[in-house]
């Protein structure tokens, strides 16, 4: 095992041994500590609280905050009829998105809390049903896809998952609908069973793909900078310029394939 799988394998354990740092900040708060009580300030209980004052105000500089909204701006900007998502973040994407209008979701896992705009379904894309065929205008599946099939999440183990999942989410779309869909994109990897990390290329030749015209491609680098609306093959000779960033693509049905469909 490697020292970044051992690293993340501990991680996971609830370790984490990037904060043991924060006992630098120990004797800091044993000073604040002490001039909090010379100055008769009440205590209830001690909680340290150690890595804050070294932090930022916040940060924008990740995956999940550029995609989540890039993505729900697009859907606000569109209008479509109907919009189901499929496995993004409840608490990220879905909860923008649910703020001006109403999002199915379908995920493998269940969902206990209600949520207003919020309709959820329990539903495992690797299986076929032809009750999701066809049944929408707007469709998203952000940073989800790379885990279908690798038993993460209870669902079936299955090395062809993502492929399985892919071939679902064209399906369900109308003859005028859009997919957005984002993964981890760089050196192609797999490691079980966190994720799958693909060519930003790769897509663009699923079993599936042909189906789909890319209207336009995103990208999050490895410093977590957003690069808009860029030529996909800019980033694709040999990933160079990526190891672990993020792909969101824009996918519209071909309309040669709409004017097939007609006949």
């Amino acid at each position: 095992m490697s020292l970044t799988a051992t690293y993340r394998f501990i991680r996971e354990l609830g370790l984490d041994p990037r904060r043991l740092r924060l006992l630098t900040e120990l004797p800091r708060f044993l000073r604040d500590l002490r001039a909090w009580r010379r100055a008769d300030g009440q205590i209830t209980s001690i909680y340290p609280v150690l890595g804050d004052r070294a932090d930022q105000a916040g940060s924008a500089m990740n995956a999940y905050f550029h995609q989540d909204l890039l993505v729900a701006r697009r859907i606000f900007a569109a209008q479509p009829r109907r919009h189901i998502d499929v496995g993004s973040r409840i608490d990220g994407f879905v909860a923008h998105v649910a703020v001006f209008r109403a999002i199915e979701v379908l995920d493998v896992r269940p969902l206990i809390s209600v949520i207003s705009n919020v309709t959820f379904t329990q539903a495992d894309l690797m299986a076929d049903s032809a009750a999701l065929a066809g049944i929408t205008d707007s469709l998203s599946c952000l940073h989800a896809l790379e885990h279908f099939g690798l038993g993460r999440y209870g669902d079936t183990v299955d090395p062809q998952g993502h492929l399985r999942g892919f071939r679902a989410l064209i399906n369900m779309l109308t003859p005028d609908g859009v997919l957005y869909l984002s993964f981890p994109i760089g050196r192609p990897v797999v490691e079980f069973n966190a994720h799958r990390v693909f060519h930003p290329t790769e897509v663009l030749s699923w079993p599936g793909s042909g189906r789909l015209q890319l209207q336009r491609f995103d990208y999050i680098d490895d410093a977590g900078a957003l690069h808009e609306n860029v030529p996909i093959t800019s980033i694709a000779t040999a990933c160079g310029s990526v190891i672990h960033g993020c792909g969101i693509y824009t996918f519209a049905i071909r309309r040669d394939e709409v004017w097939h469909a007609a006949q």
